[in-house]
């Protein structure tokens, strides 16, 4: 009997043209209502899922372009893929009707939350994207970073290695190397060699400056163009008249012409008559009954 009365409802419905309550008209309204939110929603995915490819194969190009770190460039890429895939997901729901809202606050609180715990190590990723990223220096460089100096020996997302010249290894965290002074030795192709040469009061200046003229003209690591060789008078000091030489060489002969310099003044200043003075204090005596 039961079922005989449900079959009867059915069709009085049909005959009526009303099915749960809803007329005809106002369930083919609600059945194209939710057909448009799921073709909005599903032209949202491919859309937002070409474009994330689209970014990402952008960002991998540029950056092998700049010749960033390879690892780098692979978690750049992969990042940028899954924010926008991400996004993408989130406004198709959205589309369908779902209510995004709490989802979004709780993901911001958890993501908030994991940033102040983790705020250390976040802030020695960001540092070493931005290393890797700009480049203020790179493996075989000769750097001074918070306060030390070495050769880059490896440039990680987290930590830099210096090597010293007496080969001790420097753990540098990313987070103070990028928001701290970086002093890069080698990165320009040429450096100014410094020398500060003392002669006794009464020696020749001029003999002095000639001599020095010529060891740095007979020196063929220094440059000589386009810069000239500076050689001046720089202080009248205590114990000695101090003459300034600047000369030019490249990088990797900064060392050998600054020692080469020095060793040769040493031997050849004392054969011309030039002496090379040392610290003196003249003492006088008061003379008896004064």
């Amino acid at each position: 009997m039961a079922k005989s009365e449900a079959v009867n409802d059915v069709v009085e419905a049909a005959t009526s043209g009303e099915w749960l309550g809803y007329s005809s008209g106002e369930i083919m309204d609600l059945l194209v209502s939710i057909g448009a939110k799921i073709a909005i929603a599903i032209v949202v995915f491919i859309v937002g899922f070409w474009l994330a490819k689209f970014l990402a194969k952008t960002v991998k190009k540029v950056l092998t372009k700049r010749e960033t770190d390879p690892s780098l460039v692979s978690f750049l890429t992969s990042l940028v893929s899954m924010l926008i895939k991400t996004l993408t997901v989130v406004t198709a729901i959205t589309q369908l009707g779902v209510e995004m809202t709490s989802f979004v606050a709780i993901l911001g609180a958890a993501g908030l939350a994991i940033g102040m715990a983790f705020s250390g190590t976040l802030s020695n990723f960001a540092g070493g994207v931005m290393l890797l990223l700009f480049k203020p220096f790179k493996v075989g460089d000769f750097v001074n970073v918070q306060g030390e100096e070495g050769t880059v020996d490896e440039i990680l997302i987290f930590n830099t290695i210096l090597k010293t010249v007496d080969n001790k290894t420097i753990i540098l965290a990313n987070g103070a190397v990028a928001n701290g002074t970086i002093t890069n030795y080698t990165k320009a192709d040429k450096r100014r060699v410094d020398f500060v040469f003392g002669i006794a009061y009464g020696d020749d200046l001029k003999k002095a400056k000639d001599l020095l003229k010529k060891f740095a003209d007979e020196d063929e690591m220094i440059l000589k163009d386009p810069d000239p060789v500076f050689i001046g008078l720089s202080e009248l000091a205590d114990s000695s008249v101090n003459i300034t030489v600047r000369a030019w060489a490249k990088t990797e002969n900064y060392w050998k012409v600054y020692f080469n310099m020095n060793e040769r003044v040493y031997n050849e200043f004392d054969k011309e008559g030039l002496s090379i003075p040392f610290p003196q204090v003249d003492v006088h005596l008061p003379k008896e009954g004064e």
